[in-house]
């Protein structure tokens, strides 16, 4: 029906989204308040984000960084209050 995909085929890219830090991060000031109100001291600042993970097949690491940046400035970041760090390594199913 089809070839079978060799498994260096794929790559997993882990992205990590926070808000620039000019935005003011409510959920994380009360997170920072709430861990200093429970004792853990030394608290600077907290920041709220989110971290996703997409396996995909592509034929280089260089053209998958090329993919999943487009898909974020694209669909996953709001680019006007968030930024983004892109890691892309090979996937493997061990």
């Amino acid at each position: 029906m089809g070839t079978i995909k060799k498994p260096e085929n794929f790559f997993i890219a882990k992205i990590k989204i926070l808000k620039r830090s000019s935005i003011n991060d409510p959920e994380g000031n009360t997170i920072a308040e709430a861990l200093n109100n429970l004792g853990f001291g030394g608290i600077g600042s907290v920041r709220i984000g989110k971290y996703i993970e997409i396996i995909l097949e592509s034929k280089d690491k260089k053209t998958t960084e090329g993919i999943v940046k487009k898909m974020c400035e694209t669909l996953l970041v709001n680019l006007v209050i968030e930024s983004y760090d892109i890691e892309i390594g090979e996937y493997t199913t061990s």
